[in-house]
């Protein structure tokens, strides 16, 4: 065996026995890969049009897709999740043939397409949704009732996908430049979603349409309906790009609890355009509205459902008492607007660029308000919550995300690497360089490594291999030796060499080491209890003596 096979075995081997844990289907592959009848057309714009029908907890609609001709193909892939059904799909007033593979349908074109053009075709379909079975993580439609007995309906779909309630090219790679969004529900009833609302009609059979334009790209999770008997209010902001309208939708029976939480978002706002740059999409506003469930990152319509209460549910996720001054879903899911909505990840295995940033947006807030120690006491104490299970990236090209520890290990992973840098405005620099760099696009989990490794100087690779890609903590292992001690690292990958800084006893000052996997010898006086300092997510571990 040459040493190039030999590494390329070790390199691809814990990829192939973590792929051997899981059984994927053909329905996984469709969902997530960029298939051939996917490829060959880029997304230009949808206009949704839907009728909710919450009596019989039916939709009815239509997606008109605009799209340009990338290269020859006569097939297109659309997708809608069963048990709703695509009824009839139409190109220049000609109904086309189609036909149903699981959850896509694949779409036979007559006219000829032309790469450089620009076509549209018009999907339309019925039925009952997939309805929500513990939202927003096990997604779907949310048909339920306010207090007073109306109806309160929502939409939530991120893993799911959002063909699980409309037609659509349900993969992350590729994003509308634009987006229209016309919503028909029974008087009585408002729904608000995307963008800015444009026109509200009223139609003779007792219902109500509206008519939603969103400016900027959008991914199809970040698209929602929330439906209910809404109070509206709004202000405008002073931001970085100007004025920026905000504005507010809660229940009737929630409007004082709702006005005074939801002061909050100010506050978000300033902190968060002081660490990543101007809110992404002032073009289309910023929304918080009141739903069912928890809460969700849709874009410019953050929903909220965290019961006016600061923490997350009343608790801190940090144990450390800095989570409960502030609301953890405004905060968390408005965090998302610039990890998420503005820099959107190409496949779902790379959703740490979601979560891990905006798990870390949470300690940057706290910073903001309560000082630099605050924010470090908060991202640390979140460490309880990681399980270590397995790696944080998932498998690419069957829709399967990593390890849930993409929240609290990636802000952790990302607070070590904030250590390395020991430049707080450079680091500030570096996360409002990726929004701009990187605005409105989708992107992979290697453009922002290499973005990160090319601002920061440094070789970063070694530890986001660590990270990202094994379950390990690393371990600085210490012994004494004569006239000193030894150290190294384990437990880590091959090549790690992340220099740390430790104490040499519980009350000495910190000193800065350069470990790698060979012993390295440093001149001690007396006996040395190596203690790494707590803001790099690392273990120590005294050793028996040669």
């Amino acid at each position: 065996m040459t040493r190039l096979t030999l590494v390329l075995l070790l390199i691809t081997l814990p990829l192939l026995v973590s792929a051997q844990q899981y059984e994927f289907t053909h329905d996984d592959t469709l969902r997530g890969s960029i298939t051939p009848e996917r490829a060959w057309w880029d997304l230009a714009f949808y206009h949704l049009k839907v009728r909710v029908q919450p009596t019989d907890s039916t939709l009815s609609g239509s997606t008109m897709i605009r799209y340009r001709v990338l290269k020859p193909g006569q097939t297109m892939q659309v997708d809608l999740q069963r048990p709703l059904r695509v009824v009839n799909v139409e190109q220049d007033g000609e109904s086309l043939k189609f036909r149903q593979d699981g959850n896509a349908y694949f779409v036979a074109l007559t006219k000829r397409q032309q790469p450089g053009q620009t076509e549209s075709i018009t999907v339309q379909y019925a039925g009952k949704p997939r309805i929500a079975k513990r939202p927003p993580w096990d997604g779907g439609m949310v048909w339920s009732r306010d207090k007073s007995g109306n109806w309160f309906i929502a939409t939530a779909c991120q893993g799911l996908g959002a063909s699980a309630w409309w037609p659509c090219k349900d993969h992350m790679y590729d994003e509308p430049d634009s987006m229209a969004i016309s919503v028909t529900v029974p008087e009585g009833l408002t729904d608000v979603s995307n963008g800015r609302l444009r026109q509200v009609i009223t139609n003779p059979d007792h219902t109500s349409t509206f008519n939603w334009y969103v400016t900027n790209p959008i991914n199809n999770y970040g698209v929602n309906l929330n439906i209910g008997q809404y109070e509206h209010w709004s202000e405008k902001y002073a931001g970085e790009k100007g004025p920026l309208s905000i504005d507010f939708y809660a229940l009737r029976d929630d409007v004082d609890s709702a006005r005074s939480q939801f002061k909050q978002v100010t506050q978000m706002m300033k902190a968060f355009e002081h660490w990543f740059g101007p809110y992404p999409f002032y073009e289309d506003g910023y929304k918080l509205v009141e739903t069912p469930y928890l809460g969700m990152e849709h874009q410019s319509s953050v929903t909220y459902g965290n019961k006016f209460r600061n923490g997350y549910l009343g608790r801190d996720l940090s144990k450390t008492g800095w989570g409960l001054l502030w609301d953890f879903i405004i905060v968390h899911e408005s965090g998302h607007e610039w990890f998420a909505n503005n820099i959107t990840y190409k496949d779902v295995a790379d959703m740490w660029i979601h979560e891990s940033f905006t798990n870390y947006s949470e300690n940057l807030f706290t910073e903001y308000y309560y000082g630099k120690d605050a924010g470090a006491q908060y991202v640390i104490g979140c460490r309880g919550n990681i399980r270590n299970d397995k790696p944080i990236i998932g498998i690419y090209n069957v829709n399967h995300s990593g390890s849930g520890d993409m929240y609290y290990k990636g802000g952790n992973m990302l607070h070590t690497i904030r250590q390395l840098v020991n430049d707080d405005e450079k680091w500030r620099q570096l996360l409002r360089g990726m929004n701009k760099t990187f605005y409105h696009q989708t992107v992979t989990t290697q453009q922002i490594e290499d973005y990160m490794s090319q601002q920061t100087g440094l070789n970063l690779k070694p530890i986001f291999d660590q990270y990202l890609r094994d379950t390990r903590i690393p371990v600085l292992e210490y012994r004494p030796v004569a006239g000193g001690f030894q150290y190294r690292w384990t437990n880590c990958v091959a090549g790690f060499d992340m220099p740390v800084r430790v104490c040499l006893d519980e009350s000495g000052p910190y000193k800065q080491l350069t470990p790698s996997a060979q012993w390295k010898t440093l001149p001690a006086r007396g006996a040395v209890t190596l203690i790494p300092d707590a803001n790099y997510y690392v273990l120590s571990k005294l050793v028996s003596s040669l």
